[in-house]
């Protein structure tokens, strides 16, 4: 899909910045504190009430008339639907389109309608059903198949013909921001004899994407990987924590349990697929070649740079801004987000307006592109530099982990802001 680099909001927006015009991701927040929510887009530093303009008679279509933006999650949005959804792109960036600005003195507002982004409180902006997080990086899995089961069965046998899933807890993810309590359960040592219990010794992150189901499907009738894309609304960033320890003794034989229950952080913007498009790539080969269902319908790889960096106490303290400790890219995920999706209702399981889909840990080939501290630091054996000759095995109590996300090319550079979460004890 062609991108405008020329199309200017008269809201200032920074080059370098996430979120310009061609962005216009939307999100939940609250103007002042105690306020009741609202539903917003991200435009420069500014977030636009999308229930003021709808009140004030300046913003119709479908999402004007069913009063979409006055709930307080976007999921109301979401069942209008591709129609509704691109309806509503096309008039908010008319209405904050360069030389469009009269409209902010209309009388019939009874408050500004542009907020400072920065002044405002960033709540979960849907309300999730259900999460499922996928394992679709090769660079991941063969990672941590080697560490656990040798190079020469790195990957199981069904792994290259499988998007390997699990179903998570959804009331436990949490908005960008959020404190994550290091959580407690059985880790059993190799060498002894009986688990004990206490707090997770091996406290991990997991850098990940994740997509909002917009359109769901009735029970019963799978999605093919042509009509997936038509189900997705958009993307955010995902920090699926992970206590390593405690998910070496549980996993086998049925996988995550309360080892990646406890927390899952996501950004609070939601990227409109739309405003992706133009940032697909073709995905990696694969071999063998995928059964029939899953076999590939265009390209649905997405070019978004990913970083990881961490704060910790004593940096923070110091005034030391956070220190990059890894970068990959999204591009290089095995199984696409149309696969994921298709595979995940094969079985005619129904998704619903607001569920979250998880890639997965996302790993490149290089070191320094691996996405969690198990990888980059091989199991605690290669401690990571974070910054003022600290380094990490895994992560300790006060430590903020800082993930962002950004597409750039075609004369634009857009981004998901960021997703933080900082540590604090058992």
């Amino acid at each position: 899909m062609p991108i405008d680099p020329n199309r200017r909001s008269f809201v200032p927006t920074d080059a370098a910045g996430h979120f310009p015009l061609q962005n216009l991701p939307y999100g939940a927040f609250r103007p002042a504190p105690g306020a009741p929510v609202r539903i917003g887009v991200a435009i420069g530093d500014r977030v636009l009430d999308l229930a003021a303009v709808t009140d004030a008679g300046v913003l119709e279509g479908p999402a004007a008339t069913t009063r979409a933006f006055h709930a307080p999650s976007i999921n109301a949005f979401l069942g209008l639907g591709p129609d509704g959804w691109a309806d509503a792109r096309a008039r908010i960036a008319a209405l904050l389109a360069e030389g469009n600005a009269a409209w902010l003195d209309d009388p019939r507002f009874t408050a500004p309608p542009l907020h400072d982004r920065a002044a405002v409180e960033l709540v979960l902006p849907v309300d999730i059903g259900d999460y499922t997080d996928f394992y679709a990086s090769r660079q991941h899995a063969t990672n941590v198949g080697t560490m656990f089961r040798g190079a020469d069965n790195a990957l199981l046998p069904n792994w290259r013909w499988v998007p390997i899933g699990y179903h998570g807890r959804a009331s436990s993810i949490i908005v960008s921001g959020s404190a994550v309590r290091r959580p407690s359960g059985q880790r059993k040592a190799p060498d002894a004899d009986a688990p004990t219990f206490g707090p997770t010794r091996q406290l991990d992150f997991e850098l990940e994407l994740g997509y909002v189901v917009g359109v769901g499907n009735p029970l019963g009738s799978p999605v093919s990987v042509a009509e997936a894309p038509g189900h997705i609304f958009g993307c955010v960033l995902v920090n699926d924590w992970s206590a390593r320890d405690i998910q070496a003794w549980e996993y086998v034989p049925l996988g995550p349990f309360l080892s990646k229950n406890f927390a899952t952080s996501i950004s609070p913007w939601i990227v409109p697929l739309d405003a992706l498009l133009p940032f697909r790539v073709p995905a990696p080969p694969q071999d063998p070649a995928p059964l029939a269902y899953l076999a590939r319908q265009g390209d649905w790889a997405l070019d978004i740079a990913l970083d990881v960096a961490i704060a910790t106490a004593a940096g923070r303290a110091g005034g030391r801004p956070a220190h990059r400790i890894a970068r990959t890219n999204a591009s290089t995920l095995y199984w696409d987000i149309a696969q994921q999706l298709a595979h995940h209702t094969v079985t005619g399981c129904n998704l619903r307006p607001g569920d979250l889909l998880a890639t997965g840990t996302i790993s490149g080939d290089a070191a320094d592109s691996r996405g969690s501290m198990l990888e980059l630091s091989w199991r605690g054996q290669e401690p990571v530099d974070v910054g003022g000759g600290e380094k990490r095995a895994f992560l300790e109590d006060g430590d903020e982990v800082v993930m962002t996300g950004t597409c750039e090319g075609h004369g634009v550079r857009l981004g998901f802001g960021e997703v933080r979460g900082t540590i604090v004890g058992a």
